[in-house]
């Protein structure tokens, strides 16, 4: 089993641009969650293991990329025209289920999680 690893987290401007990435399992479906203060867990982007499907939560479509390297074992999440709003604990996971073009939108899909890193979007 593959350990998780974020990587890249830190204090950003808003409106400035951020890149996250996590140590991946290149046969599973990865996918990003962000959890911010008195908040649920949620989720915010998803990507195939083959890289040929994503998924994008509403609040960041257009904003948001998520993308993989399974050469380097990499996924990564990058974020443009961040807002105060999207400040928050973001972990990566790895979806139950190998060699699936499925993308898991659920905690319960994910059975694998990094530590998290956060991220702050000031004002």
């Amino acid at each position: 089993q593959v350990q998780l690893v974020e990587s890249g987290g830190g204090l950003v401007q808003a409106g400035g641009s951020h890149r996250l990435s996590c140590a991946a399992d290149s046969r599973r479906s990865m996918g990003w969650f962000r959890q911010a203060p008195g908040k649920e867990r949620e989720f915010v982007a998803g990507i195939s293991w083959s890289g040929g499907t994503t998924y994008y939560t509403d609040s960041v479509k257009g904003r948001f990329t998520i993308s993989r390297d399974n050469a380097k074992n990499t996924v990564y999440l990058q974020m443009n025209s961040l807002k105060p709003e999207d400040t928050a604990v973001y972990y990566c996971a790895a979806q139950k289920v190998p060699w699936t073009t499925v993308v898991g939108r659920t905690p319960l899909d994910f059975g694998s999680w990094g530590q998290g890193t956060q991220v702050t979007v000031s004002s």
